[in-house]
């Protein structure tokens, strides 16, 4: 008999873990054995594990996440587009700009981003407005992993402190009632 449709079923011996390199035009910031990556797509966040299927895609500024084989530990770098290609064992990041989300400064980023709304108020030119619409871009998303990064280590001290408590996320108010979660201040 004729067998229709797909039937799709993983081998166990395959590996668990694809290769990663992260390479900007300055330098190789990563390269290792990872279980996922995450990169913003100018198409929208794509996720990728192994055994994905081939594909090239164009990147636009934002972050790269990756989960390391092994500690499990997610490592978070900024990037300002680029180009991703995947093959079923190998994740190529090939980026114009790129840097680790430890190493950014929140007040250089946070001057960036004044300075790219004051160039877009400004410039006239198509190429001008494209060039400080980038740079906006580039600083809102260090802005963003900045905050991703205070957040997990505000989860990571709650587990810590082993007693499950939240009061460095949540305050009460004086009837008892619980408040919302304080929002970190960004400028402007």
């Amino acid at each position: 008999p004729r067998r229709t449709g797909l039937s799709l079923s993983f081998r166990r011996d395959m590996p668990n873990t694809i290769q990663c390199d992260i390479v900007s035009a300055h330098q190789q910031l990563f390269t290792g054995e990872v279980t996922s990556c995450v990169v913003s797509g100018t198409g929208g966040e794509l996720g990728i594990y192994p055994r994905h299927a081939p594909l090239m895609t164009t990147l636009k500024a934002g972050e790269v996440r990756i989960r390391k084989a092994g500690d499990g530990e997610e490592l978070t770098f900024v990037i300002g587009g680029g180009i991703l290609e995947v093959m079923p064992h190998l994740v190529t990041v090939l980026a114009d700009t790129a840097v680790r989300a430890e190493a950014i400064d929140e007040t250089e980023a946070m001057r960036a981003k004044a300075e790219a709304e004051r160039e877009l108020l400004t410039r006239t030119s198509q190429m001008e407005i494209i060039h400080a619409q980038a740079k906006l871009m580039e600083a809102v998303a260090q802005l963003r992993a900045i905050e991703r990064l205070r957040r997990q280590r505000m989860r990571k001290w709650a587990s810590v402190r082993g007693d499950g408590s939240r009061d460095c996320a949540r305050r009460t108010s004086p009837a008892g009632r619980r408040q919302p979660a304080l929002r970190l201040r960004r400028g402007h």
